[in-house]
């Protein structure tokens, strides 16, 4: 787990799941480049060593502007994490405003095949290239309520199987990992809409998240960043294309 020659970009890198896992290939030597939309979040980063720039993975035009800068600071790169991701609205599908399933569609998806478009010619010139894709439980699973962040993630999943199967003859590995529910501010937030759609307590609509899986709890950033240094390490140098959860066994989605 050596990553000191290793350039890693993490999207979405400054906040949650994507500064766990930038902060993990960072202890393991890796120079990690994170990008956010969280002007100050990224400030923050700089201030731990990071390099680091506000874009929006959405935004084409932010995004090509990103690997020119990873061309100029770089000069290639080894590993994309496409982390970006956001919860979408809740609510029975016909509830929805189509603007807001557009925007999940936007950054979820849309945000990956952007940066794997316009970086491929980076890990071209990498050394054992890895895309990590996050996606997530509902990538897998069904969700009542959350039909847009379910069907995105769904997406994820068909894309980086894709991807495997197109970049695999030149050494560039893609793989998908899927976490459960992550503790922390976002999946909170979901819980209190979760109340709100279903007229039921947020410590009731917590508990569910929590005894959904059968380890009974919700998952960490840091179990999902120890799956994310994995899958981008020498020691999968044969894992391609697989989807692979991080959920304490979750089967059946709240």
């Amino acid at each position: 787990m050596d990553f000191s020659t290793k350039r890693v970009l993490v999207t979405a890198g400054a906040n949650g799941i994507g500064h766990a896992i930038a902060t993990k290939f960072k202890e393991l030597g890796a120079e990690v480049f994170v990008t956010d939309i969280d002007a100050a979040a990224v400030d923050a980063a700089r201030a731990e060593g990071f390099h680091a720039q506000v874009s929006d993975v959405s935004n084409e035009a932010d995004v090509q502007e990103l690997m020119r800068t990873l061309q100029d600071r770089f000069g290639g790169l080894d590993i994309l994490v496409n982390n970006a991701g956001i919860a979408g609205p809740t609510g029975p599908v016909e509830s929805l405003e189509t603007d807001d399933w557009l925007k999940t569609f936007d950054v979820n998806i849309h945000g990956q095949f952007l940066c794997v478009k316009h970086g491929l010619p980076l890990l071209r010139r990498g050394a054992a290239p890895s895309i990590v894709n996050l996606s997530s439980a509902a990538g897998r699973l069904g969700m009542a309520g959350r039909s847009a962040y379910s069907a995105s993630k769904w997406a994820v999943v068909g894309f980086t199987k894709t991807l495997a199967i197109e970049l695999g003859a030149e050494g560039i590995r893609a793989n998908v990992i899927c976490p459960g529910a992550v503790d922390g501010p976002r999946i909170r937030d979901v819980m209190t809409a979760k109340s709100d759609m279903t007229d039921r307590p947020v410590a009731e609509i917590a508990a569910v998240y929590s005894n959904q899986s059968s380890m009974q709890r919700m998952v960490t950033a840091e179990d999902v960043a120890n799956m994310a240094v994995f899958v981008a390490s020498d020691m999968a140098r044969n894992v391609n294309g697989q989807v692979l959860a991080v959920d304490g066994n979750t089967e059946k989605l709240y």
